[in-house]
C-alpha cells in the first residue's frame, strides 16, 4: 500500500527538521564537499556528522562519491536547493509579517 504524499512530506521535513543536516544541505548546495570540509564549516562532532550524514543518504537527499581517497558529498537533487531557498522566502515572509504587527502590539 502506497503511502499517502501527507506523510511522505512529514517525514522529509522531520529529515531536514535537524539544524546540522540542514547546514549540511546549505553548504552542499554551494558545491559537492568532502567529510573533513564538512567538518571545518560544521561545529560538529565526526561521529554526528557521520550519523546526520547517514540520514540524509538514507533519504536519497545526498549521495557520496570517493574522489582522491576522500568521500565526497552531494546533493541528489536540484530541487532540494530550491526547497531551501523556498524556506529563505518563507522565514522572510514571516519575518516581515511579524514586524508588520509590532507596532499594533505596542498601541
Amino acid at each position: 500500500m502506497p503511502v499517502p504524499l501527507y506523510q511522505a512530506k512529514a517525514e522529509l521535513l522531520r529529515t531536514v527538521g535537524h539544524p546540522a543536516r540542514i547546514r549540511i544541505l546549505e553548504l552542499l548546495s554551494e558545491r559537492d564537499h568532502a567529510v573533513h570540509e564538512l567538518l571545518e564549516q560544521i561545529d560538529i562532532e565526526p561521529s554526528n556528522l557521520s550519523q546526520q550524514l547517514a540520514v540524509l543518504r538514507r533519504t536519497a537527499l545526498v549521495t557520496s562519491h570517493r574522489r582522491d581517497g576522500a568521500v565526497v558529498y552531494a546533493i541528489s537533487v536540484p530541487e532540494v536547493r530550491e526547497f531551501l531557498l523556498s524556506a529563505r522566502r518563507i522565514l522572510a515572509s514571516l519575518a516581515a509579517a511579524q514586524s508588520d504587527f509590532e507596532p499594533e502590539l505596542t498601541r
